[in-house]
């Protein structure tokens, strides 16, 4: 398939250009990386599966040098405008992000001999989509895959929200799954299917464990018992609390 795929370890970012569409663009700290491969291939458009740094860094580059079209969920226009609208820390791992202009994405979008289908699949962010191309079963799943069994995620994030986003996705008959941190997901759909068990079985243990009377941080040492360095570096931005109180905040 004719698939270009451009990452690198710090924690591992992809994007993928096929048939002139750009699928995400990597963080700003990328972009002296990243500009030898946007010099030497033609990219038509550039399509974000949302807004956050790690995914629209090197927009703003591609728009002022390249003058390519940038499209997004209605919901990211307003984030994609502005100059770094993330937390310090974040701007110290990803790099600052300059604001770019966008165009809001709508149910489909062509690129040179492909339809894609534009999926809303909220849950990791607001403005979540993931791109689907029904003749080649092809399917780019942005952030909503990345690991099978998370153990952090952000305070903004919705553990219910990202299982029904999962649902929406395994009723597509896609073949090739494509993660913009794992990179191309061998057996996705079924690696897809694994992470929706889990969440659907810590969610049921959850609501039990609350039911008897444990609190949402004895709760979380339960099952998340370790300490990840994410959590102070953020300042919990990222924290294993946030997938018990998400799954927790209709129960309240």
């Amino acid at each position: 398939m004719d698939v270009v795929l451009g990452g690198k370890k710090t924690n591992t970012v992809y994007s993928f250009l096929v048939d002139g569409m750009l699928v995400d663009t990597g963080p700003p700290r990328m972009e002296p990386d990243l500009i030898p491969f946007y010099e030497a291939h033609a990219i038509d458009f550039v399509v974000l599966t949302h807004s956050h740094e790690d995914h629209s860094g090197t927009a703003p580059w591609l728009q002022q040098n390249h003058g390519v079209p940038i499209y997004v969920h209605p919901k990211g226009v307003d984030i994609c405008a502005q100059d770094s609208p993330y937390p310090k820390y974040r701007q110290m791992t990803w790099g600052k992000r300059k604001g770019f202009q966008t165009t809001p994405l709508e149910s489909a979008i062509r690129s040179q001999n492909r339809e894609w289908k534009v999926i809303y699949t909220p849950g990791h962010a607001d403005d979540h989509v993931a791109f689907f191309d029904e003749e080649n079963r092809t399917l780019f799943a942005g952030d909503l895959f990345v690991a099978p069994k998370p153990k952090v995620i952000m305070s903004s994030e919705s553990i219910p929200q990202t299982m029904d986003s999962i649902r929406t996705l395994l009723a597509y008959d896609f073949e090739s799954l494509f993660c913009c941190h794992a990179g191309y997901v061998e057996n996705g759909k079924e690696m897809l299917k694994q992470k929706l068990d889990h969440l659907e079985n810590l969610s049921q243990e959850v609501k039990h464990l609350h039911k008897e009377g444990l609190s949402v941080e004895e709760i979380r040492d339960n099952f998340y018992p370790k300490k990840y360095p994410i959590i102070s570096v953020s300042g919990g931005e990222w924290d294993s609390l946030h997938i018990v109180s998400s799954i927790l905040e209709n129960e309240y």
